[in-house]
Formats: structure tokens, sequence, C-alpha cells
């Protein structure tokens, strides 16, 4: 296929006519281009490692590096990521103290500093959660934004921030598909079920590993809620904004929610955990940071709660009922329900078929975020 004519030799030698703005080597001889990644169709992605205290300021170069990869025979699209590392003249907080995320000094080992916080063509951005992975968080993401649609006349989107391990493209039946660009190189979303889909697995090849840095992670979340045409056009021709983004969050509370808390109005998350226990104990931490960060819990839902044999029908608690609702009493958040581990469940997953959340749950998240 097209993809396979280039290599990453012909992307780097094509880079080397870009200079280092601190120095009089080419970016390449400076070491500041990474994780060059080619797709099997001819689309380029490659990160682009500054100084942290210049940040922004280096756009002009970013956009500099994507227009000569574009020059070369057989790209078909070009995505460069400004990123930024801690150099090594910076000094640590005494007695490596993290950095504070709710106030106070800041250290700003990464550069998103440098980043405003974005003003989206959004009405209210909600982020799906989970302490840790293999609970369903993206199963639950996917579902909601499509129930959402489906059950209201609102106009949704869903942007999968898992940045490692994308998998709304085949949640949705995406697949191997491009986005296409506006003349303002927007980033269009692709439409599935009546809403708008945007994953970094459009952007690279899906059979990959990507081998980023906190740093390259953070900067890709920043592009990605950016760079993406959100609004549609009403009758007028005027921008009409959606009126919810659902975001699936990678698991943890690293670099990704950080960048999420400190760059992007939040207005609620909704966490997902499973009952056991080893599960609960990341779904507090969740909880926790999210408040920390003074975004409002809007619940918490128990995934693969039971399991009903699909042959006899008997129900069995594989991994323990009901922890999930205690935990959200203890923590005095609200709880938005169950759903069951379920075979039709995995294999509508597998074939692109959202199944959709039950009528409690999406009523009560509606009711909340449309206050």
């Amino acid at each position: 296929m097209v993809g396979h004519k280039l290599n990453h030799k012909q992307i780097l030698e094509a880079l080397k006519v870009i200079k280092s703005p601190d120095t009089d080597a080419d970016i390449v001889a400076a070491g500041m281009v990474s994780g060059v990644q080619i797709g099997v169709d001819g689309d380029v992605l490659f990160m682009i490692e500054v100084d942290p205290q210049q940040g922004g300021a280096l756009e002009p170069l970013r956009q500099q590096a994507e227009a000569v990869v574009s020059n070369l025979k057989d790209v078909q699209k070009v995505t460069a990521v400004l990123t930024a590392e801690k150099t090594a003249f910076q000094t640590p907080p005494a007695n490596d103290a993290p950095a504070s995320v709710s106030g106070g000094a800041k250290m700003d080992p990464h550069g998103m500093g440098k980043n405003p916080r974005l003003s989206l063509p959004v009405k209210k951005i909600i982020a799906v959660a989970s302490g840790k992975g293999g609970v369903g968080k993206s199963t639950i993401a996917a579902n909601l934004a499509m129930s959402l649609a489906k059950n209201s006349q609102l106009k949704i989107g869903l942007l999968d921030a898992d940045i490692y391990g994308p998998s709304q493209p085949k949640m949705f039946g995406l697949e191997g598909h491009k986005p296409e660009f506006t003349d303002e190189k927007m980033i269009i979303p692709p439409e599935a079920y009546g809403l708008k889909v945007m994953s970094i697995g459009f952007m690279v090849d899906a059979e990959k590993a990507l081998v980023w840095r906190g740093p390259m992670v953070q900067s890709a979340i920043y592009q990605l809620f950016r760079d993406v045409e959100w609004a549609g056009k009403n009758e007028m021709g005027e921008d009409d904004p959606l009126d919810v983004l659902i975001v699936d969050m990678p698991p943890g509370t690293g670099d990704a929610q950080l960048t999420l808390a400190q760059k992007v109005p939040v207005d609620g998350a909704v966490i997902v955990s499973t009952p056991q226990d080893i599960a609960l104990l990341d779904a507090r931490k969740g909880v926790e940071m999210f408040q920390a960060v003074e975004v409002p819990i809007l619940g918490v839902i128990e995934n693969m709660s039971t399991h009903i044999c699909t042959n006899c029908g008997h129900e069995e608690h594989i991994f323990g009922h009901g922890g999930a609702r205690k935990e959200a009493e203890k923590l005095g958040v609200p709880f938005l329900g169950e759903i069951p581990l379920s075979a039709d469940i995995r294999a509508k997953s597998d074939v692109g078929e959202p199944f959709g959340l039950s009528d409690e749950i999406v009523s009560s998240i509606q009711g909340t975020i449309l206050v």
C-alpha cells in the first residue's frame, strides 16, 4: 500500500531543512524529532520536543515541519505534535515534592503551562474515568454518548483520550477511517450512531504501540481538543456548538487527567468501577483526584455487576456485587446504576454496535448535565 513506500529516513531528511531555534543545527541533529509513525495509507505522525520555556511560541515551527513532510511523495496527511521535556538545568522542588494541582506555585516540567486554557464550541464536557484499566470504562463512555444522542435532541460528541489504548474506532465500526481536514487544517471528526467521534486511533497505525513519554501524551490530548472541528453550522451558516462532549479518559490519575483538569473546562466526571475491592480502591482515587481539581462527580457506575448464564439463566456475582453503590454512599456521590457482565454486550462491542445504557442511568446523567 501507499504507506509502505515511505520510511523514517525520508521523513527525517525532509525535516533537516528546519533549524533549531536555539542552535545552528537542524531539528533532527538537535534531537528534537521523535516518535515518528507512518500509517499504511501514507499518514505521518511525529513529535517535536522543545524547551518548556518557549512553549506555544514555536507553533510556526510545528506548522513548517508539517509542510515540509507534506511535500514528500506518497504522504497523504501529516500531524506534528509539539511537546516539551524538562531540561537538565531546571531544579526540582525540595525533597522531590510533587507539583500542586489545586493552587500555589507549580512546576511545569512539560511546558503545558504555556498553552492557554481552551475555550471550545461545546456547552458541556463530561469525563468518563476509572482508577484502573479493564473495568469497561471505554464501553461505558461509548454507550453513554450513543444513548444521549439517541434519546434526546442533543448534539453529542465523543473524544477518545485514551492515547495508549484507543478503542472507540472499533466500538463504532470506524476502524481504518482517516479523518479529513478543513481548509483551516481542523480535523473533521467522523459521525456514527448520531454523534461525532474523534480518536488518536484515526491518526496512527492501529497495529503499532505508541511508545510515548508523558509530555507527548499531554500534548496529543491538548491538540485533540483544540484541533477538531466539534461545532457544526446552523441554517444561518453560524457556528452550532455541541451540547455535550463525552471524554473517554485513560485509566489512572496521571498526566492525561491533569491536562484535562487544567486546560479544559470540564463540567463533571462519571467514575466506572467493578464491584471488587481492588477496583474500588482505584475508583476512590479517581473520585478524590477530580474533587481535588474541583470537577464535580456526577456519579459512579458499577460495571460487570452480575453475570446471568445464557444457557440456564443462573445469576452469579463473579466480581462481587453492590461494592460501587456502597463506595458511592461512603464518598457522598451519586450512584448511577449497575451494568451486567453480558456476552451480548461483548459481542456487539467487538463488531462496532453500541448497545446503549439503561434509561435510568441516561436520564440521571442527562438531568444533571442539563441543569
